[in-house]
């Protein structure tokens, strides 16, 4: 039998952690928040340049353009990566880094090799290895009770049906502890009430 004490140490270490999930849930949204500030400032001098680009635009120019533009991009993927946490984004800011580096560096036919190659290997892991949602399933094969269907890789139909089943077992479970709390009820020691 478990003691008293134990299901309300289990309820506060719960209630701790989801609020030390709220509190990095708005730590994340408040780094966004800032990524995109300085994203929408980083922005301003690309639109000066950019009448310079039409009038003399020579290689400095070009390049330094092309760098402060495809950081923007990275910078905008990596919010999307924050905001969606999905897999998919994450191997989309990968995607985007390696091509600025691809596309604005100069560097050896062997540095261009690995990054083709490393694109490439980007797009058979997306094709061929690539699951919705990592945590998507808890260990016993249910879908993770945080997620939509979409996010869970699951048909919705299949999805409900299984976290429906999933609450019904929880509420039995906690029905059943309910009645052996009550079954050991000493009703000999109760006083019996006066009318």
């Amino acid at each position: 039998m478990d003691h008293p004490s134990s299901h309300v140490e289990s309820r506060w270490r719960t209630e701790l952690r989801n609020r030390i999930i709220q509190a990095s849930s708005l730590l994340e949204i408040l780094l966004s928040g800032l990524v995109l500030v300085g994203l929408l400032l980083s922005a301003v001098p690309l639109i000066k340049w950019m009448p310079g680009l039409l009038i003399d635009g020579n290689e400095v120019e070009i390049r330094s353009f092309l760098e402060r533009s495809l950081d923007i991009v990275i910078g905008i993927e990596f919010i999307k990566m924050l905001a969606k946490h999905s897999p998919g984004s994450s191997l989309e800011v990968l995607l985007y880094a390696i091509a600025r580096h691809l596309v604005v560096g100069h560097d050896s036919a062997l540095e261009n090799l690995l990054s083709v190659g490393a694109i490439a290997l980007i797009f058979i892991v997306r094709k061929f290895f690539f699951v919705p949602a990592f945590g998507a399933h808890l260990p016993d094969g249910h879908p993770a009770p945080d997620l939509s269907p979409s996010q869970s890789g699951i048909p919705a139909e299949e999805f409900l049906t299984r976290l429906k089943k999933r609450a019904e077992n929880e509420v039995a479970e906690a029905i059943s502890s309910e009645e052996e709390d009550f079954d050991e009820y000493d009703f000999e020691q109760a006083e019996p009430e006066s009318d």
